[in-house]
């Protein structure tokens, strides 16, 4: 028989969740832990992140500690909205954020479309010229 806990594990606490922008505290900049408490997002979680989306890239500290400010908590909130509302994949989300800041790369369906253009315009410059 176990031993009763009279705390529950980090893991098990309920964290609260930011639902708007106005909701961020005023401060300059925030820990990883409180960004956590802030978002509902495990820190590990924060770090997998910076590694798949560039728009999340806190800064860190002399003492190597990530100090985010309020655009990476607005940031977190907006892939996490991507993420576990709306049920993208990270790959969706990224394209959807890249899409969001116009710096989406030209897609294959775009190449096609682009190139079919062209190949109109030429059709009718051949027939203007052509007997």
């Amino acid at each position: 028989m176990g031993v009763a806990r009279s705390k529950p594990r980090d893991s098990q606490r309920p964290i609260s969740r930011l639902h708007d922008s106005d909701e961020i505290p005023e401060k300059l900049y925030f820990k990883i832990g409180e960004v956590a408490q802030l978002t509902g997002i495990q820190p590990y979680i924060l770090r997998y992140w910076e590694t798949e989306f560039r728009t999340l890239r806190p800064a860190k500290s002399r003492s190597g500690q990530r100090l985010y400010r309020r655009s990476d908590v607005l940031a977190v909130l907006r892939i996490k909205d991507l993420l576990y509302r709306q049920r993208f994949t990270i790959a969706g989300a990224k394209r959807h954020l890249a899409a969001e800041e116009g710096t989406l790369p030209p897609t294959y369906l775009d190449s096609l479309r682009r190139l079919k253009e062209e190949l109109k315009e030429i059709s009718l410059l051949l027939r203007k010229h052509s007997p």
